[in-house]
């Protein structure tokens, strides 16, 4: 299936769904996505990235191990978990803050923290068990 179109398309293919998991992650909390679904999208970018150009490859793309990925994302929500605690609140309470970035109130919340964390947890670990897959394919 390694065929010249599909070495050629491969590579916008992946940068779409890639920026297409982005999208799903950021509009999460008010419509039907998140963390979860937008991580599984770019696992998926970065497998047919690798089944198009192999695993080196896509190790090389990524420049960290998928297993650290994963860690960070670990790192990431439990981070979120914890920051309700230093405002005496129960675990995992939703708080917002609202910076002015340009001129325009963003907000921003734990929670989005947390989404981004499952976001790099499902990442990292689907695409180390793809990797090690395609890697034993090959074998």
């Amino acid at each position: 299936m390694n065929t010249l179109i599909f070495r050629t398309v491969a590579p916008f293919i992946t940068a779409l769904m890639l920026l297409f998991s982005v999208f799903i992650l950021l509009r999460g909390h008010n419509e039907p996505g998140g963390g979860f679904i937008g991580g599984l999208i770019a696992a998926s970018a970065l497998a047919i990235y690798g089944i198009a150009f192999g695993v080196d490859a896509v190790r090389r793309a990524i420049r960290v191990h998928p297993l650290a990925i994963a860690g960070f994302g670990l790192l990431l929500s439990c981070l979120a978990g914890l920051i309700s605690i230093f405002f005496a609140v129960p675990f995992m309470t939703g708080l917002w803050v609202y910076p002015v970035l340009a001129g325009v109130e963003v907000p921003l919340s734990s929670v989005m923290l947390f989404d981004l964390g499952v976001y790099f947890v499902v990442l990292g670990a689907v695409a180390s068990i793809a990797l090690a897959l395609e890697e034993r394919e090959l074998d």
